[in-house]
């Protein structure tokens, strides 16, 4: 028969991906005894579904396709790359789906771990199952942090779990390239993965429900995308969706477009977006639906939910979707658990910096196609949307000096949002070769809320990339 046992901690945080790894470390240095509940593995999707392995496959696929328009290197790197190598590199960056360097880096820090499923049962309580069938009931003195991040959502098709569909999860951790791989969905993971496999080796067909790539980004990003992914010999159909999918008896997917086109493939991968966490966690004991994102104030706080005991910190409070905007978040909760416990309160002296605000305003995002694309706060489009006033001022990275160094046929463009009463950047996106590394500076500019005065007096190393900001202030000025 299953035993309970009951154990009670200051803090309890469930899910151990970067998000609650970086809560615990933060309550744990401020000296309040935390537990840890996990029910995969240490590092979550982060580390092993998503942001890590993605990036092995695509850093070999970038690094080649610039080295194939240098001079002196072009012969060298004319074949195709070793999808072997690659993979087993991909294998390497995460740790062979092992997490034994992350519970010693646990450990060192002073948090326990429980392995299992954690639900809430009640104000300040988290009932976990652990694999060996035990019942262990945790109780929290000063808080509970929900950190369980997301799921890839699949559409309502009929027969899905037959069809047995890629989603993140197979895509970064397969085991060989699929002959015809047919990617649903423009966003940020389809066209990271139909870059990566089209590069791999497979013949990757990209469906779009709308008109264009990364539709929540600046147009031409999306537009030099498409360009990209067709030089490299995928095939992009716009406006089209899934009507019908069966794997057949030999293992084949085949599809029924909105068109009323078909397809065949080998791998179908859905890439539409994705699901809160939350359907098992035992919401209902404390009022919340199960299923649902939860809301925060920016104290990382669940609103809904009396006595101010409960967060909910990275993608499962919705506020932004991504590793580096929750670590931010755990930073400020762990803070913010930390103060009330020693009851400082978060409203006065050095706690009242600690609120998220540059999950809303400032976010930043690489996307890891050829070529990168780099984007932070508002774009023309949401500008519209909101009704604000902007100045958009565009440069074509490819005339910079260190754009032509970086690669012969650079093609690239620069946007920079201006606010014209305060004159402050209000946002930027940056498509082009190598661009990843131009966005903290515009974080920057736009978190510090910098006026175009004085950047004029941030000066550009020559001949880098970065000199486009020179160019970018220059054609503002006029």
């Amino acid at each position: 028969m299953p035993t309970e046992n009951i154990r009670t901690y200051d803090v309890i945080v469930i899910g151990a991906g970067p998000t609650g790894e970086n809560v615990a470390d933060r309550t744990a240095a401020a000296g309040l005894s935390t537990v840890i509940v996990e029910d995969e593995l240490i590092g979550g999707e982060c580390s092993f579904w998503a942001c890590e392995p993605s990036k092995a496959l695509l850093r070999p696929v970038l690094l080649h396709a610039d080295a194939r328009h240098l001079p002196g290197l072009d012969p060298a790197v004319g074949r195709p790359l070793d999808t072997a190598a690659v993979l087993a590199h991909r294998d390497r960056m995460s740790n062979d789906w092992a997490d034994d360097d992350q519970v010693e880096w646990l450990k060192s820090v002073g948090v326990e771990l429980l392995r299992g499923h954690g639900s809430l049962d009640g104000p300040r309580t988290v009932v976990v199952r652990t694999p060996e069938g035990e019942t262990v009931r945790l109780r929290a003195r000063h808080a509970v942090v929900v950190c369980t991040g997301t799921r890839a959502a699949l559409p309502d098709l009929p027969g899905i779990d037959a069809l047995r569909p890629w989603t993140n999860r197979e895509a970064t951790s397969a085991k060989h390239a699929p002959g015809r791989l047919v990617v649903v969905g423009a966003g940020v993971v389809g066209t990271e993965m139909a870059t990566a496999w089209q590069a791999l080796g497979s013949q990757v067909t990209l469906l779009a429900r709308g008109d264009r790539l990364l539709p929540r980004m600046e147009t031409f990003a999306g537009a030099l995308v498409a360009d990209s992914l067709r030089e490299a010999g995928a095939d992009l159909r716009f406006d089209t969706t899934v009507s019908a999918a069966e794997r057949t008896g030999d293992g084949e997917v085949r599809l029924t477009l909105s068109d009323g086109g078909e397809l065949v493939a080998d791998e179908i991968l859905f890439a539409v977006g994705r699901d809160p966490n939350s359907a098992s966690l035992g919401l209902r004991t404390v009022g919340l639906t199960p299923g649902d994102w939860l809301s925060t104030d920016d104290s990382l706080t669940v609103t809904a939910v009396p006595g101010r005991w409960l967060y909910a910190a990275g993608d499962i409070n919705h506020r932004a979707l991504l590793t580096h905007q929750g670590k931010y978040q755990a930073r400020i909760a762990g803070a913010v658990i930390a103060a009330r416990a020693r009851g400082a309160g978060v409203d006065t002296g050095r706690w009242a910096t600690h609120s998220a605000t540059a999950d809303i305003e400032a976010v930043p995002q690489v996307v890891f196609t050829d070529p990168e694309i780099a984007t932070v706060g508002l774009t023309t489009r949401e500008a519209e949307r909101t009704g604000r006033a902007v100045d958009v001022v565009d440069y074509e990275i490819g005339s910079v000096a260190g754009a032509v160094q970086y690669r012969t046929d650079y093609r690239g463009t620069a946007r920079v949002l201006i606010d014209p009463d305060r004159r402050t950047v209000v946002g930027a996106t940056f498509a082009g070769p190598g661009v990843a590394e131009l966005l903290h500076s515009a974080t920057i500019a736009v978190t510090g809320e910098v006026p175009v005065d004085r950047l004029w007096h941030a000066v550009p190393a020559f001949p880098t990339i970065s000199e486009v900001w020179l160019r970018l202030l220059e054609t503002y000025r006029g």
